[in-house]
């Protein structure tokens, strides 16, 4: 595993999303290695989408997969579809269907954002995750772990979890999870963590693929406005690392893009 400086941000990049996705899994399983055999409890956020997916099946299909200590292992979401539990629009359901259900994990690690037929509704599902959170707070500090890596997908706005430009949510900072209603991208009832929360965590892995990311992309790494392009204002304490493949990276200038190849 590459050695990690405080705040680093660079940017990484293969030559498609199976290549990028395969530098991911081998990255988080080269550090649950190594966390796992430190300490007894590491927390990821995982994603969903195109990108999400193909992370999980890697992380899946790597020879070192089953090496890994699951049960120190918890995972969490950093946003969800609100829609029924079995829907496979949910990012849950594709997570089981691409890693979960493949590796021995306890039941109790797994910690999912209720689905609307859960019998309550999406406030009532934004504040039940924000107390499970609250269980697995450090004493004296945040609300809520400090996720050891989080792994974040970027829409073509630039937007992360559920947090879309110009929407409210993005400038929320006293709340661990939100209720998103009239989300842009469907389906519109989402929940979604909050940028301070995501930002807590120690490693955020932004992974991004296709020509329709290369603007966003470049406006981010330049520094553009959180509201208008949230991605710009994911970080993690450790490393921020953007992943992402050659159609995604032609806006991004050579000086940016990390020698860690």
């Amino acid at each position: 595993m590459a050695a990690e400086r405080d705040n680093e941000r660079s940017v990484l990049v293969r030559a498609d999303l199976s290549a990028v996705a395969d530098l991911v899994a081998g990255r988080v399983i080269g550090t649950l290695a190594q966390l796992t055999e430190e300490r007894d409890t590491v927390h990821i956020a995982l994603t969903g989408g195109r990108g999400g997916a193909a992370v999980l099946s890697a992380i899946a299909a790597h020879p070192w997969r089953d090496n890994i200590n699951w049960a120190r292992v918890h995972l969490w979401w950093s946003d969800e579809r609100f829609v029924p539990a079995a829907d496979p629009e949910r990012n849950e359901v594709l997570a089981r269907a691409a890693l979960i259900d493949s590796i021995d994990i306890p039941a109790r690690n797994v910690h999912a954002i209720s689905a609307s037929d859960a019998g309550i509704d999406v406030d009532a599902a934004a504040d039940a995750y924000a107390n499970e959170l609250a269980g697995f707070a450090p004493v004296g500090g945040d609300p809520w772990p400090s996720f050891d890596i989080t792994l974040l997908g970027v829409g073509p706005d630039g937007h992360y979890a559920s947090l879309f430009p110009e929407r409210p949510e993005i400038n929320v900072t006293d709340r661990t999870a939100l209720a998103v209603r009239d989300s842009p991208k469907p389906p519109p009832t989402r929940v979604t963590l909050t940028r301070p929360v995501i930002n807590a965590s120690q490693r955020v892995w932004l992974v991004l693929s296709g020509a329709d990311k290369a603007a966003v992309l470049g406006l981010a790494l330049a520094g553009a406005s959180y509201s208008h392009v949230p991605a710009s204002g994911a970080k993690g304490r450790l490393s921020t690392v953007f992943f992402v493949d050659e159609a995604a990276a032609a806006e991004v200038p050579l000086e940016l893009i990390a020698q860690d190849q």
